[in-house]
């Protein structure tokens, strides 16, 4: 068997996944959910939504909130992203400590409003001044290990033993991909044999919920909840927040058969491509976008016309869903593949959606089957894409492109193969 690409670099395999979403714990149940086109999106209970315009998310209901806490953000990316990797560590077999590096993709981190107020209920003031704030905040390791954004890198690497300083990344929307690819890259470059590549978000929050609302990047169809989703859909009104997390264990293809593990597919191109245009939108030239999708086909050693199927990025947005559709064409011409978005039924996990989709991608792989986009009740004229619409579908699967566009003209697409014969 050849362990090296067309260029010479070592093939990069996936011998683990390991998935949480709305849909549920576990890669097997996430699955069967998505090829059902059943829907995580809820109304949101977790904290008060008087007087929002969206009351509705795809939360994840961990089990160390049962008894009613609500964790930070930070505690919820440090808790799926532990779980996602331990499901995705013990499909691998490989040993704890773990003999490569972390590479987490993640949100920001700052302080929650309800952290802010009981710092300030302290100052004793009514209105306290910022210097009050930090008089508040010294000597407290609490909040420096709640908001330290490397903080949680280094709590898994100290988990599952991990070699050398985790890296913590965030780049928008693209945050998970661009984790698989620091992974695969330094597979590629021979620095390690193996890595932990994870994505995670938990920022369902009322700040961050009021920050996209009124960006106008929201979904308002709270009265409908699973039908509020509606990526490249006439009636799409905005994205659903979301939150999950997924692992993958990447390794050199020679070092995963060399121990005899199963390999779940490859890695076997990263692209990447940044606009620099605005602080939320892309470029309308689609410029970005377009060298993105080529950058991975041409990494990965293919033509447009290898490429079997495209997970969306598919926000539903309505500018998203047309400069998609704008690449697509640019790429692929009048021959485009199927395309479909995931996040018509788990909503947009921001920094986890990446490397969700790209799971998902190798399960559509080994499958041999398309998930659908829900919700696409009457199409919108202006895009002419096969979007799958509403029912999963069998289809010969080879190679798939999985995009990933973030705020901020942040994009990465990866390619993934099925395992060598």
């Amino acid at each position: 068997m050849n362990t090296t690409d067309h260029r010479g670099r070592p093939i990069v395999a996936v011998t683990g996944i390991g998935l949480v979403t709305p849909l549920g714990f576990g890669v097997e149940a996430n699955w069967a959910a998505l090829l059902a086109g059943r829907s995580g999106i809820r109304r949101i209970t977790r904290f008060p939504t008087d007087h929002l315009r969206t009351t509705i998310a795809g939360t994840v209901d961990l089990p160390e909130e049962a008894g009613g806490e609500v964790l930070t953000s930070s505690d919820r990316v440090r808790l799926m992203a532990q779980r996602a990797a331990e499901e995705a560590l013990a499909q691998s077999g490989l040993p704890s400590p773990f003999p490569g590096p972390l590479m987490l993709g993640m949100p920001p981190v700052e302080l929650e409003w309800p952290g802010r107020f009981r710092l300030a209920a302290e100052t004793g003031e009514d209105a306290p001044s910022y210097k009050a704030l930090t008089e508040a905040a010294a000597g407290r390791d609490d909040l420096y290990r709640t908001t330290a954004f490397a903080g949680i890198g280094e709590q898994l690497a100290a988990r599952f033993g991990t070699r050398g300083a985790p890296i913590a990344i965030s780049t928008a929307c693209a945050t998970g991909a661009s984790a698989i690819q620091l992974g695969v890259e330094a597979i590629q470059r021979g620095e390690t044999e193996a890595a932990i590549a994870i994505g995670a978000d938990g920022t369902v929050q009322p700040e961050a919920l009021i920050r996209f609302s009124l960006l106008s990047a929201l979904s308002t169809r709270n009265e409908d909840p699973t039908g509020a989703s509606r990526p490249f859909e006439k009636s799409r009104g905005g994205f659903v927040m979301s939150e999950g997390a997924a692992c993958l264990v990447l390794e050199s293809l020679a070092h995963a058969t060399a121990r005899g593990a199963t390999i779940l597919g490859v890695l076997r191109g990263c692209g990447e491509k940044s606009d620099s245009f605005h602080r939320t939108r892309s470029n309308p030239d689609g410029g970005a976008v377009i060298r993105a999708m080529r950058n991975a086909i041409e990494d990965a050693g293919l033509t447009p016309a290898d490429i079997s199927y495209v997970n969306a990025h598919g926000t539903g947005t309505p500018e998203n869903d047309k400069m998609e559709t704008f690449g697509m064409r640019a790429v692929f011409g009048n021959d485009a593949p199927p395309i479909s978005s995931n996040k018509s039924m788990i909503g947009h996990t921001l920094s986890a959606s990446g490397a969700i989709e790209a799971a998902f991608s190798l399960l559509a792989i080994r499958d041999q089957m398309l998930p659908p986009t829900i919700n696409h009740v009457e199409p919108d004229p202006a895009i002419t894409l096969d979007v799958v619409p509403n029912v999963a579908r069998p289809a010969k699967v080879v190679n798939v492109l999985s995009n990933s566009f973030g705020f901020g003209g942040q994009n990465v697409c990866l390619v993934l193969s099925g395992a060598p014969a």
